[in-house]
């Protein structure tokens, strides 16, 4: 299983930025894939998950308005549309996966995942 991030960078506030999450050795259909982040000194928080076999978004208090989570099932990608950028997104990102339906669990909470990207470093100055 192999979950690769890319898109990360520095950005003013108020700029804009598109995570990708790249998903391969597994059945890509079926299962819930998301983004949670870690700022220095945080916990890791769950942004928002997708389930891939039928497009169901969650996002958290945070992202709600300013964040998209999409996927691009043909590429087995899932992206992370993020606009009006502000200090406090400043974070490492990371993508998870796990094969079952997000509204069968805990998905904003990262101990639920097995699967875990290496993450990508978001600036927001």
């Amino acid at each position: 299983v192999q979950l690769v991030e890319s898109g990360g960078g520095s950005v003013q506030a108020g700029g804009s930025l598109r995570l990708s999450c790249t998903a391969s050795g597994f059945t890509y259909s079926a299962n819930c894939i998301g983004w949670f982040r870690q700022a220095p000194g945080k916990e890791r928080e769950g942004v928002a998950v997708i389930y891939t076999g039928a497009d169901s978004t969650y996002y958290a208090e945070s992202a709600k308005g300013r964040f998209t989570i999409s996927q691009d099932y043909a590429r087995n990608t899932v992206y992370l549309q993020m606009n009006d950028l502000k200090p406090e997104d400043t974070a490492i990102y990371y993508c998870a996966a796990d094969p079952r339906p997000c509204s069968s669990f805990g998905h904003f909470d990262p101990d639920e995942y097995n699967y875990w990207g290496q993450g990508t470093q978001v600036t927001v100055s």
